[in-house]
């Protein structure tokens, strides 16, 4: 622990800064839920399809998560929705549950059309859906980039009910006249603000061109922006908004730490020290650029460190084959961009690592929400540099959260 003891010259010093500038913030949103929802606490009370409510306990859940109790009935009646919540609180399966209870199962239309930001959620929420509709014999296809064209064109002429995909290949789809458009009755924007606050904005405004006037939407992000929820209206009808004010966007059951270091030299020295901390478990590290996740790997990997890497330029062969090793344990530590910080639930992460603090602050709480999901306990760990305190208080201030010193005994909390 070498390079850690040497970072605590700083601690001091550095935590002054940190602690003079925490502010507790309980600022309010201003959009306010439009009507009071009576939470529904058990799947048995929402009037599901029989064949669905055994997907749903077969699938392994017990009851409905807080989200799940306040926004699938709106969405099953039709309504459109704009539902907010932290990450890793059923988002992905309330996304698949709305969705097997909408579509008509004796029509091979496509009905439902859920856009993702990147190929990994797109696939995962088709997975999801797959295992709940199984009684049901839903028919589900992913339509991303990456993969191929002539499957994609093979399984829509076949018939499917639910299509999950990025905005790219969907449009290019539609355009083929393969995604025939007409029956679509449900549009879900999965992680909206990242949807439609980046260059995905035109190509979904593409797609719904295509779409029915009497299209029913829903927004679905644990992170919506007021710019965002402002733009909403050009789309959606009388939206029932279910959103978590920011002082209840809370990271609880995740432990944050931070680690000082002088400079970023530095950082490589740390986490080598803390190697046998993230093997106890599995570990994602996320870096800000794909240049550096591939320079740390290659870094790590000549220190004879066993680690695995994913990100956006990778053929979607590589990305598949190295996301199925880590879900299934093969691999303990994963270096990777924000590609993955959305939506990929692996059961045994229990360590994210910041090597970057990430460019703005709503990323923090999709990255460090790979850890802790579904109730579960969690520890993240902030690499620090002097330039990046006034980041570091912000996403305090932001979250109403408090980010301390890392412990020497971090390995006991996992």
């Amino acid at each position: 622990m070498a390079a850690i003891a040497t970072a605590r010259a700083s601690v001091v010093q550095m935590n002054r800064l940190v602690q003079g500038g925490r502010k507790v913030l309980k600022e309010k949103l201003e959009f306010v839920p439009s009507d009071d929802i009576e939470p529904i606490m058990s799947f048995d009370q929402m009037n599901l399809k029989d064949e669905l409510l055994r997907g749903i306990y077969n699938y392994g859940f017990e009851k409905p998560s807080a989200i799940q109790q306040r926004a699938i009935r709106p969405i099953i009646e039709g309504r459109d929705v704009i539902a907010q919540a932290q990450s890793g609180t059923g988002k992905t399966s309330m996304i698949a549950l709305a969705s097997c209870q909408t579509v008509d199962t004796s029509s091979r239309e496509v009905q439902v059309l859920i856009l993702s930001p990147t190929r990994e959620l797109a696939a995962q929420t088709e997975k999801v859906i797959l295992a709940m509709g199984n009684y049901m014999s839903i028919q589900a296809h992913s339509c991303i980039g990456g993969k191929s064209v002539g499957e994609d064109i093979r399984k829509l002429e076949n018939g499917v009910q639910v299509v999950s995909g990025t905005p790219g290949r969907v449009h290019d789809m539609i355009q083929r006249g393969s995604l025939r458009t007409r029956h679509i009755k449900l549009l879900i924007l999965d992680e909206s603000d990242e949807m439609l606050s980046r260059g995905f904005k035109k190509k979904i405004y593409e797609v719904y061109r295509h779409l029915q006037d009497t299209l029913q939407v829903c927004l679905i992000s644990a992170t919506l922006p007021n710019e965002i929820l402002e733009m909403t209206n050009k789309f959606m009808t009388d939206p029932i908004r279910i959103l978590v004010k920011r002082d209840e966007l809370t990271l609880e059951g995740i432990k944050q730490f931070f680690v000082a270091v002088e400079k970023e030299d530095w950082k490589f020295d740390t986490l080598c020290d803390l190697y046998d901390t993230l093997t106890i478990t599995q570990a994602v590290i996320f870096c800000n650029t794909r240049r550096k996740v591939d320079w740390l790997t290659e870094k790590m990997r000549t220190s004879n460190f066993a680690v695995s890497a994913m990100h956006g330029d990778m053929p979607q062969k590589e990305r598949d084959a190295i996301m199925k090793e880590f879900q299934k344990g093969l691999s303990r530590v994963l270096i990777t961009t924000d590609v993955w910080a959305r939506g990929i639930d692996v059961q045994q992460v229990s360590l994210v690592i910041n090597y970057d603090l990430p460019n703005n602050r709503e990323l923090y709480i999709h990255r460090i929400g790979r850890s802790g999901r579904f109730g579960r306990k969690g520890v993240a760990i902030n690499f620090v540099k002097k330039d990046d305190i006034r980041i570091l208080r912000d996403i305090e201030q932001y979250y109403s959260t408090q980010i301390d010193e890392m412990p020497m005994n971090v390995a006991d909390l996992l």
